[in-house]
């Protein structure tokens, strides 16, 4: 699905990957912290100021007015934020991918001005040579950082996105997360359990995602080597991603996540134990 993907075999600690650098040093490193530390709460859109007056502008979309409000925050900082802040702020989204989309600023910012429309799962607004995407979830936070594409392009995601969301279910488990509102109940990572649609051996007999009914499968890892994850395509629908996993002696061993695409991202369905 996802024909914007990159590469079919990718690993982070290789240089000269662009769409898949390491978050910042904090997702990168091996981490050693309780996986039983909960997550701060997560901050609520009432918390957020409204966009400055002299916000980007954006288009309204018909039925949904606070998606124009979510992204006039993000296009505010898109103007002036740097890179490092960029990817800071969407951490949602492989930070390779964001030094990679938000490059045109002005053809973003042109397709943003123009009205959106949106479906169950996606508002998207258009120009004649940049279309801009934003999954619905995002809208609620108040701040949304969309996903770029060139006009007549398929909108879908690569195999970075992919990766990124292995490192942020393991920074989750050891008690790291990218960022303090990343949590599953907000950011759902694991397939869901129904409907059971997960066969990755094309099999013909689906199955619900062993993940969902056994989320304590990597229970006793403290921390991963972040620079280390690569991945490599299964089929059209499923993807293998592979990291270096740390147990509680200190002893590293590679696990196995075995993740399909939805029209809202990459799920993990399945870790080697």
């Amino acid at each position: 699905m996802a024909s914007v993907a990159l590469l079919l075999g990718a690993c982070d600690s290789v240089s000269g990957i662009p769409v898949d650098d390491p978050a910042p040093a904090r997702a990168a490193a091996v981490t050693t912290v309780s996986a039983t530390t909960p997550p701060p709460a997560p901050p609520t859109t009432s918390t957020l100021p409204p966009p400055p007056a002299d916000a980007p502008a954006v288009g309204e979309v018909p039925g949904l007015p606070e998606a124009a409000v979510a992204v006039r925050r993000w296009a505010t900082d898109l103007r002036t934020a740097t890179q490092t802040e960029l990817q800071d702020k969407c951490w949602s989204i492989a930070p390779g991918n964001v030094t990679e989309m938000y490059q045109g600023k002005q053809a973003i910012l042109s397709a943003l001005a123009q009205p959106g429309t949106a479906n169950t799962t996606t508002v998207t607004w258009k120009s004649r040579a940049t279309t801009v995407t934003v999954e619905r979830d995002l809208i609620d936070t108040g701040y949304a950082c969309p996903r770029v594409f060139p006009s007549g392009t398929e909108i879908g995601y690569n195999d970075a996105d992919a990766r990124h969301t292995v490192r942020r279910y393991l920074s989750r488990l050891v008690g790291t997360p990218l960022d303090p509102a990343d949590r599953e109940a907000d950011y759902p990572l694991v397939c869901r359990a129904t409907p059971a649609a997960w066969d990755p051996r094309s099999t013909g007999s689906p199955t619900k995602p062993p993940l969902a009914g056994n989320t304590a499968k990597l229970s006793g890892v403290t921390g991963f080597e972040g620079s280390e994850i690569s991945s490599s395509r299964i089929d059209s629908e499923y993807l293998a991603v592979e990291v270096p996993v740390i147990d509680s002696t200190g002893t590293a061993k590679t696990r196995t996540f075995t993740l399909t695409q939805g029209p809202e991202g990459f799920c993990i369905g399945d870790v080697t134990p």
